[in-house]
């Protein structure tokens, strides 16, 4: 009997008043880590060096200038593709119409002539090795109608991703009024293309191929195919009014980078400028894995909840970039509540992992509540009783 008493004097106690959640600082949004400016030159107008795991900018010289960027547009024509593929609204099979507008392209071309049928994978080898003008407009008036619909298209994703310097005319990256971007956007933008459609890798890795039965060759405009160690693409420029250019992605032991070289007065300066830029990279940082904290607890108590204990999920990144050598250098602190109080939503922060290379700060990242854990009421409660009564 007294056991049965004590038993509904808890019950009473869990079905109390209601209160709040424990409160916990959420994390902070994590931020590329900024790391100090080298002391050399490039030889063009503008230039970014990114890491393209986490968006830390290594280098830069007049990032935020806006500029013409010739046939690296091509890039954002690329995106709007494979986004289009990926969502199956195209297919790589399907055949691409080239219109009389598409056939009047001038610079690079394949010659496409009006009514020719080539496969869209086709066409994406002809934009990629090649630089063909033609082939993306084609694909452009193939993916959004039009060419001005699909330009239209380019803008909107640009200021979807934050590239606040950028304004498109066309698909293809001929001279025009207002065709403009800047180094930080073009190498934000070759992330994004990277990172979310790695397999277009396939196309701007090669370095030869043929259309049209072996009766057009395609030689793929960046040089650094090779001569440079790792390199994986991503798009060569050249105009008058850009000068000449190129975004060059590369990976070595797990360390991606992009180059953007913009103003280049000459070929050779452009590749020199990219491959000073990956050079510096690959010597001088690291791709490492993010450290869990020792101990990390998986659940944390939750009081005044129909379950006493709520999986955690650790936001932790895939990898850090690091000065070569600091991995071993790597620590992270946890901070976290002793217990929660219910109720409990899914993907609470509750509380953070703090990254440090030594005494360095490279990150915040949030803990989150894996799922939700709803407060006691008088019928979860009275079951619970039962249950403990049960085992009397």
């Amino acid at each position: 009997m007294k056991q049965c008493i004590a038993a509904l004097l808890a019950l009473l106690l869990l079905i109390g008043l209601p209160v709040s959640a424990a409160e916990t600082d959420a994390a902070q949004t994590p931020q590329p880590f900024s790391f100090a400016q080298p002391d050399f030159d490039v030889p063009c107008r503008a230039a970014v060096l990114m890491d393209q795991t986490t968006g830390a900018i290594l280098y830069e010289k007049l990032p935020d200038e806006r500029l013409p960027i010739a046939s690296i547009t091509k890039v954002m024509t690329l995106l709007l593709t494979f986004e289009a593929l990926e969502a199956g609204r195209i297919h790589l099979e399907d055949i691409v119409p080239v219109s009389e507008h598409a056939y009047d392209m001038g610079g690079s071309q394949i010659w496409l002539e009006p009514g020719e049928q080539l496969t869209l994978q086709e066409m994406l080898k002809a934009i990629c090795v090649a630089s063909a003008n033609d082939a993306a407009v084609a694909v452009a008036e193939y993916v959004g109608g039009s060419e001005a619909a699909f330009v239209e298209m380019m803008n909107a994703k640009a200021q979807e991703l934050g590239l606040t310097g950028t304004h498109f005319a066309n698909a293809c990256g001929l001279d025009a009024s207002g065709h403009l971007s800047t180094a930080r956007d073009v190498a934000m933008l070759s992330r994004e293309m990277l990172t979310k459609h790695p397999e277009v890798t396939q196309y701007t890795a090669i370095w030869t191929d043929s259309l049209r039965g072996g009766q057009t060759q395609l030689v793929n405009t960046n040089k650094l195919l090779r001569r440079y160690e790792g390199i994986t693409g991503l798009k060569t420029g050249t105009t008058s009014g850009a000068g000449i250019c190129i975004t060059a992605s590369a990976t070595r032991d797990g360390l991606s980078l992009i180059a953007v070289v913009l103003g280049a007065a000459s070929s050779a300066d452009r590749f020199a400028a990219a491959t000073t830029l990956l050079d510096y990279g690959f010597a001088n940082f690291e791709s490492a894995a993010a450290p869990l904290p020792e101990n990390a607890p998986l659940t944390l108590p939750v009081t005044l909840g129909d379950s006493d204990r709520v999986t955690l999920a650790y936001q932790l990144p895939g990898a850090l970039l690091v000065p070569k050598g600091g991995a071993a250098a790597l620590r992270a602190e946890l901070t976290l509540p002793e217990r929660l109080e219910a109720p409990v939503e899914t993907d609470a922060p509750v509380g953070a992992v703090r990254l440090f290379s030594g005494d360095q700060l490279l990150g915040e990242y949030p803990v989150l509540t894996a799922g939700p854990v709803a407060r006691r009421t008088l019928s979860t409660a009275f079951f619970a009783l039962l249950k403990e009564l049960s085992r009397l």
